[in-house]
């Protein structure tokens, strides 16, 4: 009898470090999902001489994510669902229903106004988007506000 509940013991705690050990080598899968399941948003502004010198704020549901530059770009990767961008013209914004893997693009655009302009975003087609993307360069890193969202990488078509 207490050979059996040796043995049982044993039987247990082998299966349960061959459980462990197999735990951490399927970790990077589920990292590699994670990325596949969020969606990426392109926010980019012309390189124009109106509004060179302003850097408006861009924001995601309420969260400064950076100041925007003229002819520069950033990306921000979300969880999939309702998020809500704007500039710092309150009037103005975009509800975007994000879809996992999927690329979205949103452009900053300069408007007059009484005082000096300011920013608002304008949504773009993806095909319009990832062409107007091009030629720009990564908006510097000082500009950015919220670095666990934003990301500066090269735009991948």
């Amino acid at each position: 009898m207490k050979l059996r509940v040796a043995y049982a013991i044993a039987c247990v705690m082998m299966l349960m470090s061959l459980a462990s050990a197999q735990q951490p080598a399927s970790q990077p899968n589920s990292t590699s999902s994670d990325t596949k399941s969020q969606a990426t948003v392109y926010v980019y502004r012309y390189k124009q001489f109106v509004g060179k010198a302003l850097s408006p704020s861009v924001y995601c549901d309420e969260n400064e994510l950076a100041r925007m530059e003229n002819g520069r770009y950033f990306a921000v990767t979300l969880a999939p669902g309702q998020h809500v961008f704007r500039s710092n013209d309150k009037q103005a914004g975009i509800n975007l229903d994000l879809k996992p893997g999927e690329k979205y693009y949103v452009r900053v655009e300069i408007a007059t106004g009484l005082m000096k302009g300011h920013g608002r975003l304008v949504s773009v087609a993806p095909e319009q988007g990832s062409y107007e993307i091009k030629n720009l360069k990564p908006l510097e890193s000082d500009k950015v506000k919220d670095t666990q969202h934003v990301s500066l990488a090269e735009v991948t078509n």
